[in-house]
């Protein structure tokens, strides 16, 4: 067997359907093209309909196979009809990213139940029902992937966590318990922890040169992240290749967390 063949048999995502949330910026968009590029046929589901088409252009330009949903996952109606209008596309998904997500985080003394609610509302709640929509039909057909995107918050409280590091880390919890359930049925449920990384969800630590030189500093590679520096993870924890790999919050970081 060639290299070549070894490794598609690994990764490839060919015949793979796969829906990713926040897919059109950010770690999401670059998550979105690693699956699409590596075979699977994407539906990207976000808010923002000029840069959803962007990503998808993008896609199709480089001969992919790439939609979008414009949906509103801030509530449940939204969430459940976003879920029904993407496996419209291509079908039911193998392949589920929760990559979307909200990042307001005033002083803790600040932080309202408006800020709580929205920040529960998108960044758990949303990823559990979409969970609950599609990992059944995963396990009854015997394959599934589930990825959440999830922070350093997650683990350690810093630079004012509030609510986003308690969805964070309640997302982690949440993966642990779908991969109970559904792993025995061929449904691998993980999350992707990364360091800090220049995106748009990022734009207030981003616009302070002192402590993005200090993030910097604190990982073992001497820089901060880039979204496509999750393409390889993505793929490989989207494929047959992570068949085995269940549970597990895994830090794509630069050696942030242990440095």
């Amino acid at each position: 067997m060639s290299s070549h063949n070894y490794l598609s048999e690994l990764f490839s995502l060919d015949g793979r359907v796969a829906v990713v949330t926040g897919g059109s910026s950010g770690i999401g968009r670059a998550i979105a093209g690693a699956l699409a590029r590596a075979g699977a046929s994407v539906v990207i589901v976000a808010r923002k309909e000029q840069e959803l088409a962007a990503t998808v252009d993008e896609l199709a330009a480089d001969g992919c196979r790439a939609a979008w949903v414009s949906a509103d996952l801030s509530t449940r109606d939204g969430v459940r009809a976003a879920a029904e209008q993407a496996a419209g596309v291509f079908g039911e998904p193998d392949v589920l990213v929760n990559s979307a997500g909200i990042n307001v985080r005033p002083p803790m003394s600040e932080l309202g139940e408006d800020v709580w609610d929205a920040t529960m509302a998108v960044n758990l709640e949303a990823p559990y029902l979409l969970g609950l929509r599609f990992g059944p039909g995963m396990a009854e057909r015997g394959f599934g992937r589930i990825i959440h995107i999830t922070s350093q918050q997650a683990h350690r409280a810093f630079v004012q966590s509030g609510a986003y590091g308690v969805s964070k880390g309640a997302l982690e919890s949440l993966a642990r318990s779908q991969a109970e359930a559904w792993s025995p049925h061929g449904v691998t449920c993980n999350t992707l922890v990364p360091g800090f990384v220049m995106t748009p969800l990022n734009a207030r630590l981003s616009s302070d040169p002192e402590k993005v030189a200090a993030l910097a500093a604190r990982t073992m590679v001497g820089r901060n992240g880039l979204a496509d520096d999750f393409a390889g993870a993505a793929v490989f924890l989207a494929s047959r290749a992570s068949g085995y790999v269940t549970g597990q919050a895994i830090f794509v970081d630069g050696g942030f967390s242990v440095h």
